[in-house]
């Protein structure tokens, strides 16, 4: 007997709906699997049937068939387990008639018969919804991740017994049966507080290009000596950057959903992500690896903060890696097997020492040579500083800054700076795929970031005093459009545009400025 059940994979960072179908037939004792498939999925005979078994379903001795199709995506992952069961039962009458149609399956079984928990449910089901599926039968575990598709009728079910009540309940009784819709209004959990720029003593300039950089999703650069404050602002950034809104913590949860990085305990990602990899962190691991590869440290950093302390000690072939990611805001990675992209939207700030030691310019404390600094500073290389929008010093702090009383501007007021500041921008840019004055492209200047006649004369004479680059120059302009929606501005002065060529620098110019 013949029957077919839906369920899902997840392919790169697309979803793929795929049908389970399943032959039972008389003929020599078989269960036989075809599909392209993985090696956890080729596994999924074996633990189907001694999980029937110990169920108290004992397979006859028959030719069972299973294809998972399309034939030419490769499956990968345990959640084919509950489908493949679900339709092996349906095709022994097992399940009745029609109970599996039109439901999407996914779930892990155990030898005992428990469902367990998988990977990228989340997009899964946003795709089965967008295909018009309204039901979906998961492992308990993941009900509250997929509750995030609000639409969907969720059932959550623990063990392969709950699986098949459920599948022959009649339409009336499974809508009784379905406990976890109540999930989708819960109430956000309780955050814990988030660091806040009140606790930084000083540091205003440092504090100013924080601001900027939040506001426009500029990427940063702090240099300056070791325990200037410099991790401590970079920490800090999410606190002043708007909530992700519904649409971007899908997105971003859908990502940590296919990594593996959620659970019952973090359903869904909430807060903007803030990523701080290690230098020792390989290419692979920061833009993602694998014979189908997985999100990497920059997708998982996408519509929040990519943290990169001490840039100089990462490996320049890492950190070259970057380049693509930051201009494209896509990471595209290309297999045998066929080529993939993930989302990588990230706002880089990255933190430095003048020199190896530290301390430059401080002779006193500083025995760098001129060659150590510049071999220091090389390891950043000059297209990938070309995409730091903004570069800050954060000089050492004096005694008497440390003890001085009073606080100062909170992460909330910062905040409001920046939402204000960013309304701007999206009235300014709305019915394009613009966002942030960082995504504007040389042809978006004349039409966002006009000068007036004085302004465009500042620029030239900056240019050539300067030798600015045509990219330094789109530069400066952005971020003074930037400056500019902060102070509330419609237009772009030349104190906008001074205060932004201050942000400006090259390799060398970090190591001799870092005063």
């Amino acid at each position: 007997m013949y029957s077919t059940v839906l369920s899902g994979t997840v392919y790169g960072m697309d979803s793929v709906l795929v049908e389970v179908e399943v032959d039972v037939s008389p003929g020599l004792p078989c269960f036989a699997m075809v599909g392209r498939l993985g090696a956890e999925v080729k596994e999924s005979g074996e633990r189907v049937r001694i999980s029937l078994k110990n169920m108290g379903i004992h397979l006859p001795p028959v030719h069972i068939a299973v294809s998972l199709s399309p034939a030419d995506i490769r499956k990968e992952g345990t959640a084919f387990d509950l489908p493949i069961a679900a339709a092996v039962l349906a095709s022994m009458e097992k399940i009745r008639k029609g109970g599996a149609e039109n439901i999407l399956i996914l779930g892990e079984l155990g030898l005992n018969g428990e469902v367990r928990p998988v990977k990228g449910v989340l997009p899964i089901i946003k795709k089965a919804w967008e295909a018009g599926i309204g039901y979906c039968l998961i492992p308990e575990k993941n009900v509250r991740e997929a509750s995030r598709i609000r639409d969907m009728k969720i059932a959550g079910v623990s063990s392969l017994t709950q699986a098949i009540t459920c599948l022959n309940a009649s339409p009336g009784e499974r809508g009784k049966w379905l406990a976890f819709e109540k999930i989708c209004g819960e109430a956000e959990p309780e955050r814990e507080p988030e660091p806040d720029f009140c606790e930084i003593t000083g540091q205003e300039s440092v504090k100013r290009g924080a601001l900027l950089a939040a506001a426009g999703f500029h990427n940063l650069l702090i240099v300056g000596p070791p325990g200037s404050g410099k991790t401590m602002t970079a920490r800090r950034l999410p606190s002043i950057l708007p909530p992700l809104s519904n649409e971007e913590s899908l997105e971003v949860s859908a990502i940590y959903s296919i990594a593996g990085l959620l659970d019952g305990q973090k359903p869904y990602i909430a807060r903007r992500p803030f990523l701080n990899p290690h230098h020792s962190v390989s290419p692979q691991a920061l833009t993602g690896g694998g014979r189908i590869p997985k999100p990497g440290v920059v997708s998982l950093a996408h519509r929040g903060v990519l943290f990169m302390d001490e840039m100089p000690e990462f490996k320049k072939q890492t950190l070259d890696m970057l380049r693509q990611p930051m201009e494209d805001k896509r990471v595209q990675i290309a297999r045998a097997s066929g080529s993939f992209s993930y989302p990588a939207d990230f706002m880089l700030v990255g933190a430095m020492n003048p020199c190896p030691c530290g301390y430059y310019p401080d002779r006193n404390r500083c025995r760098c040579t001129p060659y150590e600094i510049r071999q220091y500073i090389s390891h950043i290389s000059g297209p990938v500083l070309d995409r730091i929008d903004i570069r800050v010093n954060a000089p050492a702090l004096q005694i008497h800054r440390l003890q001085e009383e009073g606080r100062g501007e909170t992460s909330g007021e910062m905040r409001k700076k920046v939402m204000r500041a960013r309304e701007s921008q999206q009235r300014r840019v709305a019915g394009t795929s613009l966002r942030f004055n960082a995504d504007l492209g040389p042809g978006d200047m004349d039409k966002y970031c006009p000068l007036g006649t004085a302004q465009k004369e500042m620029m030239e004479r900056m240019f050539q005093a300067m030798g600015f680059s045509a990219r330094a120059y789109h530069r400066i302009v952005k971020v003074a459009r930037t400056i500019a929606d902060v102070e509330g501005s419609a237009d772009i002065t030349a104190a906008h545009l001074a205060e932004a060529a201050c942000y400006h620098g090259g390799g060398e110019e970090i190591g001799q400025n870092g005063e």
